[in-house]
């Protein structure tokens, strides 16, 4: 659908003032937010008691852990919604990072790493590299998630102390360069992306063959059953329950059925594993509730799942003063050719769940395909298929109220992203040389209307 078509919403809040032909981002748009909440279906509680699922999803999502629960022992949040909350929960990081209370929650005794900052991007930290004793990277690959944080010194650690179990080298790591960032991807729509079907995704791959721009999509897919592949920055994770289950043990330490072992640090799952002083729980933490009632029978994986698969998309804001710039913008940005990566939009298959993920337009501007992004954007870390400068093509709807942008939050600003997207090797270096030729009216215009997604 044209952009001419969509009706246009007045913001209780414009853009950022512009200068008339300059070329700056308007950045995150004022006003309600174009998201949250559940699909127009699901909402209508169709079919009957849906709703009461999407509501404890919701809740389950927002929770946020003690130890009890499972957190830790090592961990870089407290909560799903602590890090997916801008501009409402299940989006991404907000604007005061929650990290930095959760160093110290309930008495925590842990040291804030410098890339953690409170006006900076909620991160997770890989190292490239296993580390020695002084934090000196060894020849062995790394590539997992390092944790931020040790639950040592909380009221409820018991005899997971300081003593037995500390944070990872960070200061080393930075030192020497053996460190990369992710910050949390956007949500909303998880059922419309996971409800795409692979034929559709090959097809426009195939449309592709021999384009003048040199863009080549891959897909990362399943290992074992070879389907595609389509969340997380390297679109590693096959379907939202396994996006889930992986979060909730990488981000919050918290074992369940489908990582039903315990949080270790890198080395220390090559090595010793985690200190029996902070096996405090018995595993998995999370799991299917028996004798209870059905909408609190799943686990809290399964519940996440059910409320991303719920969540609705983003909805379009045009700001009234600057529609007609806007309306050129989307011409021009698949004019140019940024719109071969940044699909518009598929449509979902068929769904037996509910009314509104069947055979449903999914807006999201991506292909959901993995590209090569040059040395500039590499960040070495190899998954599945995905190699060292591959990234899923991130969905852009909800782009118009996000605060950090590219895989590390390295800015919050949509020129410098876009920047970004040309170096050595990258397949967007011929799109980038067409947005630097557009005179700065016509690179405004697309910045109005990326910000009105």
């Amino acid at each position: 659908m044209k952009l001419r078509t969509v009706a246009v919403v007045s913001l209780a809040l414009s853009f950022l003032a512009v200068q008339a032909f300059s070329q700056t981002d308007p950045g995150p748009r004022g006003g309600a937010a174009g998201a949250g909440g559940p699909l127009s279906s699901v909402a209508a509680n169709s079919p009957p008691t849906i709703l009461n699922f999407f509501n404890a999803g919701a809740d389950a999502f927002d929770d946020v852990e003690t130890v009890p629960e499972g957190l830790g022992p090592r961990f870089n949040g407290l909560s799903c919604a602590s890090c997916h909350s801008q501009p409402v929960i299940g989006g991404s990081s907000p604007s005061v990072n929650p990290q930095v209370a959760a160093a110290s929650a309930a008495g925590a005794t842990n040291t804030i790493p410098s890339f953690i900052t409170s006006s900076g991007p909620v991160r997770e930290a890989r190292f490239l590299f296993l580390t020695d004793a002084a934090g000196n990277p060894t020849t062995v690959t790394d590539g997992h998630v390092s944790p931020l944080f040790t639950i040592a010194g909380r009221s409820d650690a018991n005899t997971c102390t300081s003593s037995v179990i500390s944070q990872p080298n960070f200061a080393a790591a930075q030192a020497t360069n053996n460190i990369v960032f992710r910050i949390p991807t956007p949500v909303f729509g998880g059922g419309l992306i996971e409800n795409i079907d692979d034929a559709d995704l090959l097809a426009y791959r195939a449309s592709l063959t021999g384009n003048s721009l040199g863009i080549t999509p891959n897909f990362n897919r399943n290992g074992n059953d070879g389907t595609i592949s389509r969340f997380g920055w390297k679109a590693q994770n096959k379907s939202l329950e396994l996006f889930s289950g992986e979060a909730y043990n990488v981000e919050m330490g918290v074992s369940n059925e489908l990582s039903p072992q315990e949080r270790s640090a890198p080395s220390e799952a090559r090595t010793t594993g985690l200190p029996l002083q902070c096996r405090l729980n018995a595993t998995p933490e999370d799991h299917t509730n028996f004798n209870t009632t059905a909408v609190d029978t799943p686990s809290d994986v399964t519940k996440f799942a059910m409320f991303m698969r719920l969540l609705k998309a983003p909805v379009q804001q045009i700001n009234p003063a600057f529609i007609t710039q806007t309306i050129n913008g989307e011409n021009l940005f698949t004019e140019i050719g940024c719109a071969k990566c940044h699909k518009a939009a598929f449509t979902t298959s068929a769904s037996d769940i509910t009314t509104s993920l069947d055979n449903a337009q999914v807006k999201l501007f991506s292909d959901l395909a993995v590209h090569h992004m040059g040395i500039g954007l590499a960040d070495n870390i190899l998954q599945g298929t995905a190699q060292a400068d591959q990234f899923r093509t991130a969905p852009l709807w909800g782009l118009g109220q996000r605060l950090f942008f590219l895989h590390d939050g390295r800015t919050t600003n949509l020129l410098d992203a876009i920047s970004a997207h040309s170096s050595s090797g990258s397949e967007a270096n011929a799109v980038i040389v067409n947005f630097n030729a557009l005179s700065s009216t016509d690179k405004q215009a697309i910045l109005y209307f990326l910000r009105s997604l």
